[in-house]
This record gives structure tokens, sequence and C-alpha cells, in this order.
């Protein structure tokens, strides 16, 4: 999976722990987009300043999952719909 953090945001306090779980190659974000499926994170402030990218479902999933574990919510998780791109948005509660 492909990561890229977005310029000019600010990353949030757990960005550390994700670096730490999820398995991330780091990529220019235009690269990340190009991925099958793509999962935001939103820092402190709502603002999405991590792309993750996924070509496969399986590493989609394995990742939605990672998220989950650390305590964090996706916002579209009753919902088949993107937003802003993503697949998936995932924020702390």
């Amino acid at each position: 999976m492909k990561t890229a953090l977005l310029e000019g945001k600010k990353p949030a306090k757990f960005d550390k722990h994700i670096i730490g779980n999820l398995l991330l190659n780091v990529a220019r974000p235009d690269e990340v987009r190009q991925e099958k499926m793509l999962i935001g994170v939103r820092n402190e402030a709502g603002e999405i300043y991590r792309l993750i990218g996924a070509t496969k479902l399986n590493s989609f999933m394995n990742a939605v999952e990672e998220l989950f574990d650390l305590g964090l919510v996706d916002e579209l998780q009753d919902t088949d719909a993107t937003q802003d791109g993503c697949d998936a948005i995932f924020s702390a509660p």
C-alpha cells in the first residue's frame, strides 16, 4: 500500500501509530490517488492530512481493520458512497 502526507496539513497526534501498525510505502499524493481504493485520515482540525492507497481489496480491508484496532472510526462505514475521492475516512472519535 502507498501513503502520502498532504502538504500544509498537520498530522494527527495518533499518526505515529498508523505508521507503526501498517506496512506503507511513501509516495507522492498523485501516485496514491491512482490506487484502486483510497483511505483518508483526518487530523484533530478535521482536515484529511494522510491518504492511504490500496490496489487489492484484501489490502484495503486489512488497513481498515488495523485503523479500527487503533480506536479510529470510519465516517463512511454506513454508506457505499465515496467522499473527497475516499472509500473510507478515519478520524479519532
